[in-house]
């Protein structure tokens, strides 16, 4: 059914969306006709999504921005995105030292874009040096204590706010490094999309985001204040700043991915 070039009428459209809260606004929109019709979705952590956009099992992707450095030619799609303005809550390195006295610094293995993020700020912002190890699963979480420190993406990350009196957000020490938002994840293709499909697309988006209360009552209540996340943290209009800071961080994450 489905072909390798172009994209038929009948075909369904393979959508790849990150299984974390913060796409969950993005996500409701799709749920409904008539684009659910025309999409199957997948969901998967940011890193496995990106080998499936590297592979061509999915078509589009809200996949990390990193992953453009490693595609042949790329499309980013609409005017939506997962991006923060300032701090963005899910993405942080948490420790019980601050910074200076860090010497061990886990990354997270479920985003190549915060990694990239995190390395570029250890280096060119934060001025530190800690002996950095790449998590390979979830016993990193264990080892964040003393003067190992970790960076922890997602929903994980939501649950560890509580529990550390360090906490180094990574959208707001980018904004305080560059004066620019950032984007985590953009609608990514290979291929150009037809012009109507992404239109009834960015429609699908914004309907979530104007119908967070009914998002937010599917959710299980619990982890982190969604209203403030969704309305405040997070910053889904990817706008002219946005790709701005988008552009800036492109240009540097090939040396740190």
């Amino acid at each position: 059914m489905h072909k390798n070039k172009g994209f038929g009428v009948e075909e369904k459209i393979r959508v790849g969306i990150i299984n974390y809260l913060n796409t969950r606004p993005l996500l409701y929109g799709l749920q409904f006709p008539p684009i659910a019709e025309k999409i199957e979705l997948i969901e998967d952590v940011p890193a496995k999504l990106a080998e499936l956009l590297l592979s061509g099992q999915i078509d589009v992707g809200l996949v990390p921005v990193a992953i453009t450095q490693k595609l042949p030619r790329f499309f980013i799609n609409g005017t939506y995105c997962i991006g923060a303005i300032g701090d963005v809550a899910s993405v942080c390195v948490f420790s019980q030292v601050p910074l200076k006295q860090v010497e061990r610094l886990y990354l997270d293995y479920q985003s190549r874009s915060s990694v990239a993020l995190c390395k570029w700020l250890i280096e060119n912002h934060w001025k530190i040096r800690p002996e950095i190890i790449d998590a390979r699963d979830e016993s990193y979480l264990d080892a964040i204590n003393g003067t190992t420190a970790g960076l922890v993406i997602g929903d994980r990350a939501l649950q560890q706010r509580p529990k550390f009196e360090y906490i180094y957000d990574l959208a707001g020490e980018w904004k305080n490094a560059t004066g620019l938002p950032f984007v985590f994840a953009a609608w990514v293709s290979t291929r150009k999309l037809p012009e109507d499909f992404i239109r009834e697309f960015d429609r699908a988006n914004a309907y979530g985001l104007e119908h967070l209360d009914e998002v937010i009552a599917r959710i299980p209540g619990g982890i982190y204040d969604l209203k403030k996340y969704y309305s405040q943290d997070l910053s889904y209009n990817l706008d002219a700043e946005k790709r701005k800071g988008l552009e800036q961080f492109l240009k540097i994450v090939a040396a740190y991915s």
